[in-house]
């Protein structure tokens, strides 16, 4: 297990435990760490800082284990993409208009390439992806798959000033240092580039309403940012943010009540009845817990 810090004020923080830990260790396995899972309330110790409100796990397991499993992991969400294309399409489109025509546009974290499906779809001819997880690539489409490197960011195949937007989807959250995370992005980035980067809010409707049960507090989750803490981390690492904002996510009915928190026995039954009266898929949009920022490298 490693200890790990506020990764805004690193010694000079103010930790408080805001949750203590929940971990099953002998339960953890290559599906804990499987994109969009059925949250499992499982999480490591959760610490606040109460100089900066960033929220952080710690310990955690070590970045080699962590490493491994998500090499293993596997891809859960085929049901979603489709409406994950459409909420990271309209944001892609909304940064267009920051960065000069034809742009170079690397996805960190790009599962099996359906975003970079949507953003070829939206007029960028040049797009790149990078994944750890090889399950993941191996069921991108064939023309996307030829697009997508099999890594972990940062990465040496990753060259410097070679891109003009950087789309964090989901991701940020999940490296054990963002700081590093974020200078590697400033460095694949040329000039005037920017980075597009969405996830989980602590300030959310998910964790007003359901507290230490909102999904966001999971154990692949080791930094997670409000929109203030968001935009330091920026500033921190040579970013100027230029926009700020709360994310609409459109998902299936079937989707919001397999991430609710309901009693094991009930949810099957719940999501068996609106399958039989045909109301699983009816979309439902809601601000329910997801920010994002668009910052230009500095």
């Amino acid at each position: 297990m490693q200890k790990m810090r506020c990764a805004l004020c690193g010694r000079d923080e103010k930790p408080q435990l805001l949750y203590p830990e929940s971990i099953n260790f002998e339960r953890i396995s290559k599906e804990t760490f499987s994109a969009r899972r059925i949250p499992e309330k499982v999480h490591y110790r959760l610490m606040r800082c109460q100089r900066c409100t960033l929220i952080y796990s710690s310990p955690i397991l070590t970045e080699d284990k962590i490493k491994l499993l998500y090499k293993q992991s596997k891809l859960t969400y085929a049901e979603e993409i489709p409406s994950l294309k459409k909420t990271y399409g309209d944001y892609l489109s909304k940064t267009l208009p920051f960065v000069n025509k034809n742009p170079h546009l690397l996805e960190i974290g790009g599962g099996n390439g359906f975003f970079l499906e949507k953003a070829l779809e939206l007029g960028v001819t040049k797009v790149n992806g990078i994944e750890p997880s090889r399950s993941a690539i191996n069921a991108a489409r064939s023309d996307i798959k030829k697009k997508l490197i099999a890594d972990f960011f940062p990465s040496e195949k990753i060259k410097p000033s070679s891109y003009d937007i950087i789309c964090i989807f989901q991701t940020l959250d999940h490296v054990t240092d963002p700081n590093r995370f974020l200078r590697a992005c400033h460095t694949a980035l040329r000039k005037n580039g920017v980075v597009l980067c969405i996830l989980h809010d602590t300030e959310g409707l998910s964790v007003k309403i359901l507290g230490e049960h909102s999904p966001i507090f999971d154990i692949e989750h080791i930094y997670l940012f409000n929109k203030k803490t968001l935009q330091l981390i920026f500033e921190k690492n040579n970013f100027t943010p230029l926009v700020t904002f709360s994310v609409v996510n459109t998902f299936p009915l079937r989707y919001w009540i397999r991430m609710f928190p309901f009693p094991s026995i009930i949810k099957p039954l719940f999501l068996s009845l609106l399958q039989n009266i045909h109301l699983d898929n009816l979309p439902l949009s809601m601000r329910a817990g997801n920010i994002g920022i668009i910052a230009r490298k500095s």
